[in-house]
């Protein structure tokens, strides 16, 4: 019996046709719509992410009629969410590196050659990843993070060595810049050499774990490698090049207030 618009009881054979059959114990919504989830593990050692890229290659091969749709949850979700605040993350941390490098250097032309290096480090970091037989996970993407860090640090040791001897010795800036590559090269082979050994064991680690730490190991210790020379013979290059625009704009500045310094004696000037 069911009630009806009235209120009295109606008998249900009356108003609708009943067969019998299957149908599901429960009904699960998700937004207020009907769901079917389906839930898998993954075999040890594959990644997360090329797991979701399989599935949905596979979701649309097969096609999904009108009406229907599909979405992640679970660590599926939870790892596009990762990636959005990695990369907000990356974007404010290159931000907050230029802020600071200029007002340390007081200038806003060799923080960017500074940080120039920091897009040519992750090719590096992700050929390490590459030989290493590694995936780029979150546990990878921070490893990029550090990597930046010291790649950025060995770029301050060259450029603020160059300035000083332009600013305070008055040498020539190809002078300058062999001088800075030759006195900072112990410094910068010195940390290179100590990140690398510190890195080996996690990076070969095989106890537990070590599939989490790994990545990181060998993003730093791999990247390191490559970038070392990169930031010998990248970094003198790219300070030469913005160099030279920052004193383009600078001539073109004089030349636009080449008038009207020549005009300022008639403002205000008297004639006795």
């Amino acid at each position: 019996m069911v009630p009806s618009a009235s209120g009295r009881l109606v008998r249900l054979d009356n108003v609708a046709t009943i067969t019998r059959g299957t149908g599901p114990a429960q009904v699960e919504r998700y937004n207020r719509q009907r769901q079917v989830l389906l839930s898998s593990n993954m075999v040890n050692g594959a990644p997360l992410g090329a797991a979701l890229t399989e599935v949905e290659n596979a979701v649309k091969e097969v096609g999904l009629p009108a009406g229907y749709d599909y979405k992640f949850i679970g660590f599926g979700d939870l790892l596009k969410q990762v990636i959005s605040s990695f990369v907000l993350a990356l974007f404010l941390s290159v931000l907050f590196m230029y802020m600071v490098l200029a007002a340390q250097f007081e200038s806003f032309v060799h923080p960017i050659t500074i940080l120039a290096s920091l897009p040519l480090a992750i090719p590096f970091a992700l050929i390490a990843l590459f030989f290493a037989g590694k995936s780029l996970s979150l546990f990878g993407a921070i490893g990029v993070l550090l990597l930046f860090g010291i790649v950025k640090k060995n770029s301050i040791l060259q450029s603020d060595f160059i300035n000083r001897l332009r600013r305070e010795e008055g040498r020539e800036r190809h002078d300058a810049i062999m001088e800075a590559n030759r006195v900072r090269l112990r410094p910068i082979l010195m940390t290179t050499v100590s990140i690398i050994v510190a890195m080996i064991p996690t990076a070969f680690g095989t106890g537990p774990g070590s599939g989490s730490r790994a990545p990181i190991a060998v993003v730093i210790a791999g990247g390191q490698t490559l970038c070392f020379l990169l930031t010998l013979l990248a970094i003198p290059v790219l300070y030469t090049i913005f160099d030279d625009i920052a004193l383009w704009f600078q001539r073109q500045r004089a030349g636009t207030r080449a008038p009207r310094e020549a005009a300022s004696p008639l403002v205000g000037g008297s004639d006795d």
